[in-house]
């Protein structure tokens, strides 16, 4: 125990890094999105302790406290920007009701679009051919292909 005490006294920042740096590993292992805050956090309490004006119980506490306000804003930041209830990784689903052009003219209702930064491949919900450039609205998704609409 000792050693562990003697091993803070004198790098208390690299004790705060390795900390940090097992948190971030754990988290990019799991993919929680819990542990990322937590991992900031240390990292932070390590920059800190390199002033040397501040002790265990102290940085302790930083890192507590860094770790709930972060994780909180976080969440609430996420919430934002994702939506309530949508699935992260699940890209297409989320183009719903977004707005695009069609790339190329349609043959037989099916063509390229492009919405949201990207071209997708599409299916005009009336089967018609459309030209260039017009307006569409991503009404759903079928398997890999979005379902549109002349806007």
């Amino acid at each position: 125990m000792d050693m562990i005490v003697d091993l803070y006294a004198n790098h208390p920042f690299w004790i705060w890094m390795a900390f940090g740096a097992v948190l971030l590993a754990i988290e990019a292992a799991t993919g929680s999105g819990w542990l990322l805050w937590a991992a900031a956090s240390a990292a932070v309490t390590g920059l800190v302790s390199l002033t040397g004006l501040t002790s265990l119980p102290l940085e302790v506490f930083i890192f507590g406290a860094l770790t709930l306000v972060t994780t909180l804003v976080s969440r609430r930041f996420i919430r934002e920007v994702q939506g309530e209830g949508e699935d992260i990784n699940d890209q297409a689903s989320r183009l719903i009701g977004k707005t695009g052009r069609s790339v190329g003219a349609f043959n037989e209702g099916h063509g390229r679009a492009f919405i949201d930064g990207a071209e997708w491949s599409v299916d005009l919900e009336d089967g018609v051919d459309l030209a260039s450039g017009v307006k569409v609205v991503v009404t759903g998704v079928a398997g890999p292909r979005l379902k549109v609409r002349p806007a």
